[in-house]
Formats: C-alpha cells, sequence, structure tokens
C-alpha cells in the first residue's frame, strides 16, 4: 500500500499553529518571524515533507500561473469550459496548469496533495463523480489557497462556486415533456453524490408535482452513452414503462435514443427523450435530441475570473454564481410533426 504524503496540515498540527501559518512560514512572507519559519522547515525536514518547489514559485510577486483540475477533456462540456478558462486566462497574463484525475477520487486527491503552494497562484477544479471526501481540497482552503469550484461543486467546502442553474434548467426539461402531452416521465440521474445531480432531480420532482404527476423511475448511475442504454433498459423490463425520459446529460440521452431506436420505438412519438448540456452530436443523431443548453464556455471564463480577483485581493468575498440554461427543442419531443408547440423559454434549432 502506498504510504500517504505528509502533508502541510500534518505540519501544523505536529507543531501545534495553524495550517495558514505554516503555508506562510514556507512561502517566507513578511508576516512570519524567522524562529517560525526556521522550525516549520525543521519540522518539515523531519517529515519528509516534499513541496514541488521550482525556481519561480518563491517569488513573493506570484507566480501567474494558475491550476485546473477536471475530471475528463475528451467531451465537449469540458474541453469548452478549458477553452473559456484559457482565454480568460490569457488576457490576464495568466498561464494555465491542467490535471486530469479520469473522474478517479484517488487521482484527484493525489493531484491536490502533491501540488505545490508554491507553484501556482491559485486552483480551479471540478470533482469527480466518486468524491467524498474533500478533506484535501480543506486543507488548501485553510492554507490561504485561492480555490474556486465550478460545475460538479462539493457543498462541505466554503469556496467560491461557479456553476450552471441546474435547478431551473430541469424544471425547464420537464415542464417541455408535459406540454408535448407526455405524462409518465422518467429520469436518469448522474450520481447520487454530486451537487448538480441532486438540482437536476430536484427540479424534475417539483415540476411533476406542480402538475400532479408522479415519477416513472429514477436511475443514478454514470455520464456515458453506456449507462444511457442500461438504464433505459432497466426502466422498460419494468411493469409500467415510461412515456418520456429526462436524462441528465446529452450522452445518456444518445444512448437511450439508441436503445429505443434498436427496439423498434419511436423516438418523440412514442417516448420523449430529452438531455442537458447541448452536445454538438445532439444536433446530427436521428432523431435530434432536445436539450437544456449549459453555458460552458461562459462557465469557464467567469471561474476563471473569479478566481483571479480571489488571487489579486485576498479579501475578496466568496461568490456563488449560477449561469441561466436555454431549452432547445428538436425532434426527440415533437410528437408529430409538429407536436404540440415548443413549451416554454424554448428556441427551436
Amino acid at each position: 500500500m502506498t504510504r500517504r504524503l505528509t502533508t502541510i496540515k500534518d505540519i501544523a498540527k505536529a507543531l501545534g499553529i495553524s495550517v495558514a501559518t505554516v503555508s506562510r512560514a514556507m512561502r517566507d512572507t513578511y508576516d512570519v518571524s524567522a524562529e517560525t519559519r526556521k522550525l516549520v522547515l525543521d519540522a518539515a525536514a523531519k517529515m519528509n515533507y516534499r513541496p514541488n518547489f521550482n525556481a519561480t514559485g518563491l517569488v513573493k510577486s506570484g507566480t501567474h500561473k494558475i491550476a485546473v483540475i477536471i475530471p475528463a477533456i475528451t467531451n465537449y462540456y469540458f474541453s469548452t469550459v478549458i477553452t473559456g478558462i484559457q482565454e480568460y486566462a490569457l488576457e490576464h497574463n495568466y498561464q494555465v496548469m491542467l490535471y486530469l484525475t479520469n473522474d478517479s477520487a484517488y487521482w484527484e486527491t493525489k493531484v491536490v496533495r502533491e501540488l505545490s503552494l508554491s507553484s501556482v497562484d491559485g486552483l480551479l477544479a471540478c470533482i469527480t463523480s466518486e468524491t467524498s471526501d474533500f478533506s484535501h481540497f480543506e486543507e488548501l482552503v485553510e492554507a490561504d489557497m485561492p480555490l474556486v469550484f465550478f460545475d460538479r461543486v462539493p457543498e462541505t467546502v466554503k469556496t467560491s462556486v461557479v456553476v450552471q442553474d441546474d435547478y431551473t434548467g430541469a424544471c425547464m426539461a420537464t415542464e417541455h415533456l408535459i406540454a408535448q402531452g407526455y405524462s409518465k416521465i422518467a429520469h436518469l440521474a448522474g450520481p447520487p453524490g454530486l451537487n448538480l445531480t441532486q438540482q437536476r432531480l430536484q427540479g424534475y420532482l417539483d415540476t411533476l408535482k406542480k402538475h400532479n404527476l408522479e415519477s416513472y423511475g429514477v436511475i443514478h448511475s454514470g455520464f456515458s452513452d453506456e449507462n444511457g442504454r442500461e438504464d433505459i433498459s432497466t426502466l422498460f423490463r419494468g411493469a409500467s414503462r415510461p412515456d418520456a425520459i429526462f436524462s441528465v446529460n446529452d450522452r445518456k440521452g444518445f444512448g437511450v435514443i439508441l436503445w429505443l431506436r434498436e427496439q423498434g420505438i419511436k423516438v418523440g412519438e412514442e417516448v420523449g427523450v430529452i438531455g442537458f448540456t447541448n452536445d454538438p452530436t445532439s444536433k446530427i443523431i436521428s432523431p435530434s435530441l432536445s436539450t437544456i443548453a449549459e453555458p460552458a464556455y461562459e462557465i469557464g471564463r467567469k471561474s476563471c475570473e473569479v478566481l483571479i480577483r480571489h488571487i489579486q485581493k485576498q479579501s475578496y468575498p466568496k461568490q456563488a454564481i449560477s449561469l441561466p440554461t436555454e431549452l432547445i427543442v428538436r425532434e426527440s419531443t415533437q410528437r408529430g410533426v409538429y407536436g404540440k408547440g415548443y413549451g416554454l423559454h424554448s428556441k427551436p434549432v
């Protein structure tokens, strides 16, 4: 078994001082005495603490580098977020260091714990779908490291967040299905521990309740098209089959559409399907997928803007920013050639 690396939290506990003091001592800031700094450095050496110091990392004016931790880069949403982050960072003379976790809580923890506080000025993070212990992020907050979460955010770490309005988006998706005449609506949800999963599920349930409708099933799983195939297959093995599916994201929606077609079930006419992302594939799959468009590029820019404000001003207040989503109506929710209308706040594409 791999031995856990010593963290600055371990050093702080051993010396009986705060994590923030240890962090400042290692960066040799003006408000830490030479005696305290020596105490910290001696303890770090004895405890085999190995920060990744680099030549520019100890410069008090900062590195002008920010770290970005994301679960994946191969899907549309994250690649678009990264574009927004990088453009804003470059406009403000910051370099972006990208770290991929492959949606693994182990790799996320390893990346964060081995990230040198002296090599970057701040961190943008999107947690994995399996992360349940957030102590590695809490250690950064205690060490005064500027930290902003985007998209997938933990509720327990008290720092700035930038997200899309998942709850309202889910309400719009469910309202649209009801407006199209569907009444037996199921929800293919994401992993239960994620804030976005909870918000989208709650929007779906509240909208059903508003219209005096019952849920025709909720299944929690991952975000892939294969998850979508497996989930819809499970639903259709039951006694009460849904006539519409609200998928937590587009990729699961793609899996649903492909499975329904393989079973000879007419998408739209017999079973409506709506997703959440506005992935470019949603336009070209047949039938095209109705969806809730997420402002991925804007989330990237705004999260980077908030992080840089925290870097430049330590007293900058915590932000909780929610950007609006938009209903995009396509063929997968149309009953007949024209359907029964586009529903509320819709934009046909």
